[in-house]
């Protein structure tokens, strides 16, 4: 179970915060700008890295003699008409890199003289094979280029070039010791790290050679270049690159480009009806990354993972026929469906298969099985590694022909930082096949040799790493419940698209409760139930509550005392509203802290925020607190940021409890009139009370005549008028549910004048005394009734 480690939080310069606000001046900016200073984005960066338009983008020529020998064999193939085959890859990353091939030369080719080739998951694996180049030669292939592919495929490239075949490789995986026997090899790895191309995936090294060639023949294409971009940012953000430099621009203007897909308007200059069926199956606008990442890309994964053959989504991507690929969308959705249930059953398996390891003295994951689809190992080893914190792999060794020993094949997925291609090269003497990069691979041994191979590379990883400390979890912001809106939504959004090296931000909220679990089964097409659940709840703590989605937990593993919950923010664009996903979830202590408490500012009814600069190390508190828990949650808060907390609200309104009672009788009367539900969070914000006094009004209307109708995951109620005389004046003084709503009231409104005069020390005092750890309310530190 990985630990939750709380950053060290620096506060920005104001210099830094103040630039951040003059760039989006709609936005508090505290957030987005502590942020963007703990990943060490320059503050002369800010302004190309948080808005596209001003990047300056790196020509294709940056690839240099590489770039210049692939365009000059192409041109050659065009004079001369030579037959090419594009050979691509079964993954995302690698369909989109071949269908940009495939749109992008049939604007310089003639259609009969280009094929595509996508090897078959489950048969060939990975990368050129002999076969494969034996078919292409027979079909008069003389010129293949690769995506996503080939930088390690020395022997076949090799064999191609005995049989006629020249090679021009387009690629980002790992480099070979020596340059292969190519035309040319356009491949990042080669360039500085520091290069702004340096991370492009197979997508985007295939879209700059495209680049180059509009750059030698500009007036030959008959549609600009920039209709392959939502091609490229689905591939970019599907593969494990990570999105800084050129990767971030071309996906942050690929996603612009996506979104107007999902209008549907066939009329759209470069639309595509099989992206645009696809976000419709999906339920995604294509206007964030997460549609991608959550949408598009495990659907076009999902082909090769249960069919094997993954070559109709290149047909999918590029075809204009509206009805095929209608058809092959739903085909691709009914994959992802399979997937989603097998990719659960070897969860469990593995996980059963796990318990039985020492990992005590196990430092990689090593684990085969005949019956586990090869289809779906690399994404349940992706779990897996998460879940342990080790490197895991995870084979098939099925027997496949009685006469050969038996082969094992699956994939590996790394954590920690660990570098998963150097591990497992280590041990390249029993390996097959073998093919990836320091987060993700795949490769295939002797079924015979796996525990040679499983030893030998923990050996390995004990001499380069050591002992593995403790997995963790990196946490970017402490919040609140009531800061999960739009208003934080909005700046974390501005970092988007994230992706390794610019992750989701991981928000922690500390002591909350989840009440009203449901379990939700996933449906396919046909309304069938896949076995592959999420569990939608109410997360609430002292300041509020929200609606959360826990991805594959059933019900009973909802803890029913209060947690820590590491989340992520987002908006569900199907239902209209913002939601956190959790991540993980701890029971709540005490964290050990070396903070030093806050220093408490007290500006009450005296300045405003525009008054004052904004102030990453000032936590401000602009809405008087109603109890001691929500004080001492932004108190908390305050410690574990660095920051100042300042009181900045007005004095309270006088009011009367009769006066929110008859607030509240108006407020049903509305939605009972209008048939309307009303969220429990905006009663509590039009009555001004604690949602203790909240709840109690619910029952306070359903005893004067009232019928109150809870809708639990929405955390909204309807009301209904069963009686058109309300009970009234002296009649009210005698229902005991009045009389705890007006109680609690009274209470309520005392607290936000106490809140409003209390002295500073001794909210200082207090806060001191309760460092670490938060008061019960129903033990608040000291009684301010009378």
């Amino acid at each position: 179970m990985a630990e939750f480690k709380l950053p060290h939080f620096e506060a920005p310069p104001t210099a830094y915060q103040q630039q951040v606000r003059a760039l989006f001046p709609h936005i508090d900016g505290r957030y987005l700008s502590k942020l963007l200073w703990q990943r060490q984005i320059p503050e002369n960066d800010l302004l190309s890295y948080l808005q596209y338009s001003a990047y300056q983008p790196t020509a294709a020529a940056a690839f240099g003699q590489e770039m210049e020998l692939a365009i000059e064999r192409l041109l050659l193939a065009r004079k001369e008409k030579t037959p090419i085959a594009i050979w691509g890859d079964f993954d995302a990353d690698g369909i989109t890199a071949t269908s940009v091939l495939w749109d992008g030369l049939r604007q310089f080719f003639l259609p009969e003289n280009l094929i595509y080739y996508i090897p078959d998951r489950l048969t060939e694996s990975h990368g050129l094979n002999i076969p494969g180049l034996d078919r292409l030669q027979q079909q008069g292939v003389k010129l293949i280029i690769t995506c996503d592919t080939g930088s390690t495929n020395e022997t076949e490239i090799a064999y191609a070039q005995s049989i006629g075949i020249d090679t021009i490789v387009t690629d980002h995986h790992t480099l070979p010791p020596k340059r292969p026997a190519v035309v040319a090899i356009i491949n990042p790895r080669y360039l500085d790290t520091n290069h702004p191309l340096y991370h492009l995936s197979g997508v985007a090294v295939a879209y700059k050679l495209i680049e180059a060639l509009y750059t030698a023949l500009p007036d030959v294409p008959n549609q600009p270049i920039e209709y392959l971009l939502d091609l490229v940012a689905i591939g970019l953000v599907a593969d494990l690159v990570q999105l800084s430099g050129e990767c971030r621009y071309l996906a942050q203007i690929g996603i612009a480009r996506l979104q107007q897909q999902s209008t549907k308007n066939p009329d759209l200059p470069g639309y595509r009806p099989g992206v645009a069926k696809l976000l419709e199956l999906c339920r995604k606008t294509g206007d964030r990354p997460m549609d991608i990442s959550f949408g598009i890309a495990p659907r076009i994964n999902a082909i090769s993972r249960i069919y094997g053959d993954a070559r109709f989504g290149v047909d999918l991507l590029t075809s204009k026929d509206p009805k095929l690929c209608d058809e092959l969308a739903i085909k691709t959705e009914q994959a992802n469906a399979r997937r989603k249930e097998v990719q659960k059953e070897v969860v469990a398996a593995v996980q059963q298969r796990v318990q039985s390891l020492d990992l005590s003295t196990t430092g990689t994951i090593v684990l085969a099985d005949p019956n586990w689809p090869g289809g779906v190992l690399g994404l349940v080893a992706g779990q897996i590694a998460q879940e342990y914190g080790r490197p895991t792999i995870l084979l098939n060794n099925a027997p496949t022909d009685p006469d050969s020993p038996v082969l094992a094949r699956g994939s590996a997925r790394s954590t920690q930082n660990i570098d998963l291609y150097q591990l497992v090269k280590s041990q390249a003497h029993l390996l097959k096949g073998f093919g990836g990069h320091p987060f993700a691979a795949g490769l295939s041994l002797l079924a015979a040799d796996l525990p040679m191979f499983a030893e030998g590379i923990d050996r390995q990883l004990r001499q380069a790493v050591g002992d593995l400390p403790a997995p963790t979890v990196q946490i970017d912001l402490v919040v609140t419940i009531a800061e999960l809106d739009k208003d934080l939504f909005d700046e974390l959004r501005l970092l988007e698209p994230c992706g390794m090296g610019n992750p989701v931000p991981k928000l922690l909220v500390t002591n909350c409760r989840l009440e009203n679990p449901i379990n939700r089964n996933i449906k396919d097409l046909q309304g069938k139930t896949i076995r592959y659940l999420k569990t939608d709840v109410q997360m609430i703590d002292a300041t509020g509550s929200c609606t959360a989605v826990w991805w594959g937990k059933k019900v009973e593993e909802v803890p029913t005392v209060p947690c820590d919950a590491l989340v992520e923010l987002d908006f569900n664009s199907y239902k209209k509203r913002y939601e956190a996903r959790i991540i993980d979830l701890r029971p709540t202590v005490a964290i050990n802290r070396t903070n030093p408490q806050p220093e408490i500012l007290d500006f009450r009814s005296g300045l405003s925020l525009e008054n004052i600069p904004l102030l990453a190390d000032i936590r401000w508190i602009h809405q008087c607190p109603r109890s001691w828990d929500e004080l001492l949650l932004e108190y908390e808060a305050a410690t574990i940021h660095h920051q100042k907390l300042a009181l900045n609200y007005p004095a309270p309104q006088t009011r009367e409890s009769l006066e929110i009672l008859q607030r509240l009788i108006g407020i049903a009367k509305f939605l009972a009139r209008n048939g309307q539900s009303l969220a429990l969070k905006d009663l509590q914000s039009k009555l001004g009370v604690t949602a203790r006094s909240t709840r109690n009004g619910l029952d306070c209307l359903d005893a004067i005549g009232f019928e109150v109708t809870m809708i639990p995951i929405r955390q909204e109620f309807q009301v209904k008028l069963l009686d058109a005389e309300l009970l009234t004046g002296a009649e009210l003084e005698n229902i005991q549910e009045v009389q705890e709503f007006l109680a609690g009231v009274s209470e309520d409104l005392f607290v936000e004048q106490y809140f409003w005069q209390v002295p500073v020390e001794l909210l200082r005092s207090i806060g001191a005394t309760h460092l670490g750890g938060f008061s019960d309310s129903e033990k608040s530190p000291i009684s301010i009734m009378p």
